[in-house]
């Protein structure tokens, strides 16, 4: 009894380190990527996008669905069905502005990049853009949320699954999180308060992890299905929101060091989970 009480407690431990690195040191990451001059970030952050698209694709072939698929014991179709329903569900939520930083008729941006563009465009007319600033920290801290929960119930199932799923998270959520500081400066919020915004809407992510990983203990018969839309979370997010910013370029080299950086993610994620296996 006193083993699994440390394993609990090893795994709960695990759980709020992970989640942590998927929510709070993400947004420290993209605020030291805010340091760096405008031009060099509008150079790099593209590359980034490219590397965490390969990364969310492979967590969601290669690790979620594959342990979804085993966990509930060769049901393969309601496991897809699921994937299915995650997509549209996702897309819905996208629609209802509870996802991203679309905002009314207009659309601040769907990638990190457009934020940056749209920033750098507009910074000293921020009049009227508090709304718009609200309305990412709601959908952030959503966001976070969800990828709480995701990485509690990876981490329920297998250990290395749940490691490779906060990588993953991270992958994304840095290049999100530097569109974010982007809108939220154009919106008028000071770098200081911008800053301290995003740590708090960071936290969402051990909030859900922590009330995930008690819930579903006790609901172990439903972790493949979180799992399932855990994977259609990653798909949505590569396919729906990150590549659309890619075909902005479209020159051979911009494609041939997209498909590079995006095979890189997903090598990044292969090996980490065959080594942690």
């Amino acid at each position: 009894m006193e083993h699994l009480h440390s394993d609990h407690f090893e795994l709960l431990t695990l759980v709020v380190i992970f989640s942590l690195l998927g929510g709070v040191l993400s947004v420290l990451a993209a605020s030291l990527f805010l340091l760096v001059p405008d031009h060099w970030r509008e150079r790099m952050l593209p590359h980034l996008v490219s590397f965490a698209i390969g990364a969310l694709l492979a967590a969601a072939f290669l690790a979620l669905l594959p342990h979804a698929i085993n966990f509930s014991e060769g049901d393969v179709h309601d496991i897809t069905f699921t994937v299915l329903l995650g997509l549209m569900a996702f897309f819905l939520l996208e629609k209802m502005v509870l996802w991203r930083h679309c905002h009314s008729t207009s659309c601040e941006a769907h990638t990190p990049e457009a934020a940056l563009e749209e920033h750098h465009h507009h910074h000293h007319h921020s009049d009227g853009k508090g709304s718009t600033g609200a309305m990412v920290l709601i959908g952030d801290g959503l966001h976070n949320f969800v990828d709480g929960v995701l990485i509690a119930a990876a981490f329920l199932v297998d250990t290395h699954l749940g490691i490779v799923t906060a990588l993953a998270v991270a992958a994304h959520e840095i290049p999100q999180e530097v569109g974010d500081f982007a809108i939220l400066l154009h919106s008028g919020f000071s770098r200081a308060r911008a800053f301290a915004y995003n740590i708090i809407a960071s936290l969402a992510t051990l909030v859900g992890a922590l009330l995930a990983f008690y819930s579903l203990d006790e609901a172990q018969h439903l972790l493949p299905y979180v799992l399932a839309i855990a994977a259609s979370s990653f798909i949505y997010i590569a396919v729906a929101d990150l590549i659309p910013g890619l075909h902005k370029r479209s020159q051979l080299t911009a494609t041939t060091q997209q498909m590079v950086l995006i095979a890189l993610g997903i090598g990044v994620i292969y090996l980490a989970h065959s080594t942690l296996h």
